[in-house]
């Protein structure tokens, strides 16, 4: 495999594994966060994988960025002997429309479909966690079709409850926490994908397979129920 190496600022090091965002490039990135994660580098503060780029961090009082890149030239020959993560598939149930996803009628006007028609369109795909960022847990998730892609909003929310499911350009996403935000909102999940409490705080990973299943309020307002007696 080829990688090529650049600094990111004083105190960090990016291997780059690609050119663009497909199933062989998140498969090289996920195998190298494998490898850091079984062999890393006495000086490696923390690493954090991309969608082509893994980002390696170090303190550069004790090290310099040469020595940084020569470990890793040497470290990355052995990445195929590395196992990563076996993938995963997720269920995600999401109420889909009314208070849950406001711009599920927008996402319909943009591309020319009913509301139904959004919906069946994005339960009927499998897609692929690229990432995990921007927020805790916020996984970016690739495969979705483009009959369904819709911009961006001009003026991002200053609000968006957690567990709200959304679309930006080709990608869909979770919002895991209440943040603000600019994706077109066309659903939510019972599931708690953020669970700070946990070892592992996020449900999701990069490389897992996710399937979106269509279930009604009343489900939606059952499930929330059963996880609140559960807390108590």
């Amino acid at each position: 495999m080829a990688y090529t190496f650049s600094p990111l600022g004083e105190g960090a090091i990016v291997i780059e594994a690609g050119t663009e965002i497909n199933e062989n490039t998140q498969k090289k990135i996920r195998t190298i966060a494998a490898l850091l994660e079984a062999e890393p580098p006495a000086w490696m503060v923390e690493f954090i994988p991309a969608f082509t780029t893994v980002a390696v961090f170090y303190n550069p009082a004790t090290v310099l960025y040469e020595t940084a890149k020569s470990d890793l030239e040497a470290l990355l020959p052995h990445v195929e002997e590395a196992a990563a993560s076996p993938s995963r598939t997720i269920e995600i149930p999401v109420c889909y429309g009314g208070e849950f996803g406001p711009d599920l009628e927008f996402v319909a006007q943009h591309n020319g479909l009913t509301p139904e028609q959004v919906i069946d369109i994005h339960t009927s795909g499998t897609y692929s966690v690229s990432m995990i960022g921007f927020a805790p847990g916020f996984p970016f998730i690739s495969g979705m079709s483009e009959k369904i892609a819709a911009p961006r909003r001009e003026t991002p929310r200053l609000r968006i409850p957690e567990r709200t499911v959304g679309i930006a350009g080709k990608q869909t996403g979770v919002y895991p926490i209440e943040t603000p935000g600019g994706w077109q909102l066309i659903g939510r999940t019972p599931i708690r994908l953020f669970r700070p409490e946990q070892e592992i705080p996020s449900l999701l990973r990069a490389g897992d397979k996710i399937v979106f299943r269509r279930i009604s309020e009343k489900e939606y307002d059952a499930w929330k129920e059963e996880e609140h007696a559960e807390n108590y």
